[in-house]
């Protein structure tokens, strides 16, 4: 059986690069930085996938999806920047524009064992990758991280999940877990590879988060041979391919098309990755 929720991203619907406006139905305080926005509207998102959410006047930028059931399309964001800034302003019943969804998905196979690795609002794509996949069987790991308590999402959303353990790892040990959430990764792999223990092999391990984080994701899942999946954030102004933004070094792939989600093995191949990005003007920044 072939991998589920695959897709061709060779054509895009022109319908999907034009924005259309969405109602805002409801606002989540997450944390003094993060809010959830609720449309009324489903663009048809899949775990991993991301949209443009664009504010006349202000700018247009890439949200990931944080949930989209069919009904309601959410996106979860960190009031960072000028244009998070002045989407965070917005209110309940406001017009915003959304184009897309648009980039590759996370892709399992039915009755996986999966590790979800989340930091950050890296937390609220992960939720929708759990919310989809136990409905084909998987049973997940789901590892949230951050610096504090006042810093973890989505945790009562997991923790509702069937078949969804919960592990937290906190930077100052204020919740869970003291150290990174990639070290609760590699000790879970390594129980799980134990051949005296009685816990299921892990199939897949899926990430989403600051790079340097994915870097160790990959490091730790190469070392005890388990596949991974890794969103990769980049600059992107068009969103399908065109203006080449975020294309990166040396393999000249298009984020927006062959990514956001990467399996490791291409990761790998990507001399930036853990090391610089580029800016809108293609000038390097270090990580």
């Amino acid at each position: 059986m072939g991998p589920l929720y695959t897709t061709d991203m060779s054509s895009i619907e022109l319908a999907s690069t034009l924005p259309k406006t969405y109602r805002i139905k409801n606002i989540v305080q997450e944390t003094e930085m993060v809010r959830t926005y609720i449309f009324d509207g489903s663009l048809g998102a899949k775990p991993g996938q991301f949209v443009m959410v664009w504010l006349p006047g202000v700018d247009e930028k890439p949200f990931s999806v944080a949930f989209d059931d069919g009904a309601e399309t959410k996106i979860t964001f960190f009031a960072v920047g000028p244009m998070s800034e002045a989407l965070a302003q917005a209110k309940k019943g406001d017009l915003v524009g959304l184009r897309g969804p648009f980039g590759t998905h996370y892709q399992w196979d039915a009755g996986d064992h999966i590790v979800l690795v989340a930091g950050g609002y890296g937390a609220a794509p992960m939720f929708f990758v759990a919310s989809e996949a136990v409905k084909h069987g998987c049973t997940l790991e789901a590892i949230v991280g951050a610096r504090g308590t006042e810093h973890l999402l989505y945790l009562k959303e997991l923790e509702s999940l069937k078949h969804v353990s919960l592990h937290v790892a906190t930077d100052d040990g204020s919740m869970g877990h003291k150290g990174y959430n990639t070290e609760v990764l590699d000790e879970l792999l390594q129980v799980a590879a134990d051949p005296n223990t009685k816990d299921p092999p892990i199939d897949k391990v899926f990430a989403c988060g600051p790079e340097m984080m994915l870097k160790a994701v990959l490091d730790i899942s190469e070392k005890h041979r388990v596949p991974c999946q890794l969103s990769l954030e980049r600059y992107m102004k068009c969103g399908f391919g065109i203006c080449g933004n975020c294309v990166v070094d040396p393999l000249g792939i298009r984020l927006c098309v062959d990514g956001p989600v990467v399996k490791g093995e291409i990761c790998r191949k990507i001399e930036e990755f853990g090391k610089y990005h580029r800016d809108d003007l293609g000038k390097k920044h270090e990580f």
